[in-house]
This record gives C-alpha cells, structure tokens and sequence, in this order.
C-alpha cells in the first residue's frame, strides 16, 4: 500500500538500525508522512512520535482508498475567513432583501460570535454556549434562522471536504428552540372600525384594503389605478413596494406570484371616494434592485417604472413601511387605546452639534401589526365557508398547506354538521345516515341530544355590508 514514514533525523546503518545522525537532527519535527496519493506530507513532532505518525498513515492509506479522505488541516481556516472568501460569495439571491437579510444574521449573530474560531473547532460545546447567548437576546424564530444559517455554512464546509462532520446535524444535545406558532389572531369588526375613525383620512384606505382584499403592506403601497377592475369587481395584485437599504424598489408580490382578489362593491366605492379627494400620483421608482445593473439583462430589468398610485407619501413619492407606521398607524392605535403611549427620547443629529430629533418608540407587538387586517380578511372568508384552496389564491399563498396551518384555528365548526351526523349514526336513523355508513346495535344507541349552534361568526366580522 502506498505511503511510508521518514526519519528525518536517524538513518539505517549496516545493521538496519537508526544510529545516523542526519544533518536535521534535532531540527523541526522528526517524522514525515508521505507518499499517499491525494493527501498532503504531513511532519509529526516527538510529542507524537512515531506512534502518532503511523495513526496518520493507516488513516490516510485506509480513506485514501475509499476516496473518503478529508485532511483535518483544512479545518483550521476560521470561520470568518471561510465565510467570507468561500461561502459568501457563492450565495446566490434574486431578492436583494433576502441577502441583506441574510447576511445581516450571519455577521451579527454567526461571525460575530464564533467567527474567531476554526471549522473545525465548532463543536457541541461550542454550538451549546453560542445558542445560550442567542436565546439571551433573540427570539425563537430568530435563533431558529440564524441557527439554521450556521448549518448551511458547516455543510458547505463539510462538502468542500474541509471537515468531517456538520456538528448542527449530528449531535441531538443541543438544538435551537422551536418555531412560534404560526396562528394568526383576527380582528373584530368593531376594532377594524376603531382603528379605522383614528388613522388619517388621507390614508384610510390602506386599512379597507388591507382588510377587505386581504392584501400586504407592501402591496397596498403598490396599488395602481390600472389594477382595480371595478366592473369585474376585483383588484389585480401585481406588484409590491419594499425597502432595499434605504432606497424603495417596485417588486413582484412575495413569491413573485401575482393574483387576482374579489372584492366587495362597497370597498370600490371607497376607493372612488379616495381617488375623488386625492387623486392617484405618478411613482417612479427600480424595479427589483435599486443597484445598477451589471450586465444588459440586468440593466434591463431593473429600469425604472411608473404607475399612478392610489395611496402616496405626504411630500409624495411610495410609502415606507417603517415611516408609515410609526407616523400614522401606531399613533392611530394608541389614539384607540389599543397600545400604551411610545418611549419618548432625544437623539442627537448627525453633524449638527447641539441638535436633537424625537424619538417615539412604540412595543412591539405582533397582534397590533398591519397585517392583523389579512388575517381577519382570511378568517372572514374561512367563517362563509370559503375554499381553503380559493382563499389560498387570494392571499397569495404558494400552496393551500400554507393557509392550512395558519388559520385552521380560524375555520367555523360547520354548525355542527359532523357531530350532528355522528349522532344520527349513532340514534340509526335512515333518513340521514349514507347507506354506506356502517350500523351499531339498537342496544348500544345514547339518548338523542340537541346538536349546539355555532355562532355566525362571519356576520360579526363583516366589514363592508352591501350599501
């Protein structure tokens, strides 16, 4: 088998014994490993000796072999140096919100932490003390991003054949917390309204359409006239407004899906009103990426474009969302008593000495969100018995599984159609039970009971009643 060992120290005499002194003597280290195709020569030191070097070389030799042979000197990079001069500039992502996003968790909450330390060196205790400072300071959902994050990171290292084992995947000691529940709390109608007779008039609207074509922020923001048919009686969900940095962008809806909604007449008859008093402005603004392209296909697709929107900012121009809630729909909350008054502090201005600007800082609170208006949009069409597939679509769901596991909690009881049925089973009356259905004995039926009406929730929760 190839590969041997070298004393780079001793030589053979006559008799076969190392008793030469060879001018290295006492000179770096004493054992060489080489000749093992594929793997690198390795040295070992007397601390080792030459036990250690014959390990190396039945490992190497064996792995070698079955072409499984993964030098662990290659796992001494740090793991800043590998994410920043391999991993990272491989990644690939459409949406320039996605990387920022990403790479922002990687720097601040990966590299930040453990990116002194080699590939190689990130272990179980390693993984169980970082995860214990992330649970200190983030979320659930976060800590499970970012954990999952690392993960990718140490896989890659694994397929570049750096090191031998993902500690993220192999190890059942240490695991991130669990994702939040994704159920989504609805709104009454009475909250709707309240919030509604709050906000400013110049951008009521956000809120009906919000809560009554169940669109995002962002795509409310991005709303033309062109995408409201109102003889078909829906509105046209194709694009979206979002934040790159600091500059705002036109996108495709999330998923890159766009969508047709139907909506109520009474909601078009308010966005006739809204457009009589502020008529539609003309934005233009990137489309995708504010950055200029490189190539002429990204030059292409990231030109400019203008719509007429339905819904501006004060001194014109698209919405930001973190504007538009801290300015309009916060206060409005607070106005409603739905949330306590903002943290009230002074920052100073960046190069203007003695000068300060007012910081109002609200909690956060998930159920207070803009989008508590699509999930009561959802719940509403759910409690008229809706498909889950249909409302699926008009959400923008990618696939009905999504709705299903985030508004199930949501979906009406069917006024006790199937505890009804069980019970007529059960009494073996003919008039209701599918021939089909298996029968019981008389001796074994319960006393009939009343079957309990659910409550018409869908009548409560209805917003635009038919004018």
């Amino acid at each position: 088998m190839a590969g041997y060992i070298e004393d780079r120290w001793y030589k053979k005499d006559s008799k076969g014994k190392r008793t030469i002194e060879t001018e290295r003597k006492g000179q770096g280290k004493r054992y060489r490993v080489a000749g093992v195709p594929g793997v690198r020569d390795r040295s070992f030191d007397k601390l080792l000796g030459i036990d250690g070097a014959k390990a190396w070389l039945a490992k190497a030799q064996h792995e070698s072999t079955r072409g499984e042979f993964i030098d662990p000197r290659d796992g001494t990079m740090l793991l800043r140096e590998y994410v920043e001069e391999h991993w990272w500039p491989n990644q690939d992502y459409a949406d320039p919100i996605t990387r920022a996003t990403i790479k922002g968790k990687v720097w601040n909450h990966i590299l930040a932490h453990l990116g002194s330390k080699p590939l190689n060196g990130i272990k179980t205790p390693q993984l169980r003390a970082w995860l214990k400072t992330l649970n200190a300071q983030l979320g659930p959902g976060t800590v499970n991003d970012v954990w999952g994050s690392l993960s990718a990171i140490l896989q890659a290292a694994v397929d570049d054949e750096r090191i031998t084992k993902n500690y993220c995947r192999s190890q059942k000691t240490v695991r991130p917390p669990a994702r939040p529940d994704p159920r989504a709390t609805a709104w009454s109608r009475e909250r709707v309204l309240l919030v509604r007779s709050h906000i400013d008039a110049r951008v009521r609207l956000a809120v009906d359409i919000g809560v009554g074509a169940g669109l995002r922020q962002g795509e409310v923001f991005g709303l033309a006239v062109e995408d409201i048919d109102f003889e078909a009686q829906v509105i046209r969900v194709q694009r979206q407004i979002k934040k790159v940095g600091s500059k705002l962008v036109y996108a495709l809806p999330k998923g890159r899906k766009t969508r047709t909604v139907p909506v109520p007449a009474h909601l078009l008859t308010r966005v006739r009103e809204h457009l009589e008093r502020w008529p539609a402005q003309a934005v233009t603004l990137p489309w995708g990426d504010p950055e200029e392209g490189e190539t002429e296909k990204e030059v292409k697709e990231r030109a400019p474009r203008t719509f007429p929107l339905l819904l501006t900012a004060p001194r014109g121009g698209g919405w930001r969302r973190d504007y538009f809630n801290d300015a309009f729909w916060k206060p409005a909350l607070e106005a409603a008593g739905l949330v306590d008054p903002p943290e009230v502090s002074k920052r100073p201005i960046a190069g203007k000495p003695g000068r300060f600007r007012t910081v109002k800082r609200y909690a956060e609170d998930r159920e207070m969100g803009f989008h508590s208006l699509r999930h009561t949009f959802a719940s509403v069409q759910l409690d008229a018995r809706e498909s889950v597939v249909s409302v699926s679509k008009w959400l923008g769901h990618a696939d009905p599984s999504i709705t299903l596991r985030i508004y199930a909690h949501m979906m009406p009881e069917a006024d006790g159609r199937g505890r009804s049925a069980m019970q007529s089973w059960f009494a073996g009356d003919p008039k209701t039970i599918s021939p089909a259905a298996p029968q019981v004995l008389e001796s074994a039926v319960p006393a009939p009971v009343d079957a309990p009406q659910s409550e018409d929730v869908g009548a409560s929760l209805s917003l635009f009643p038919p004018p």
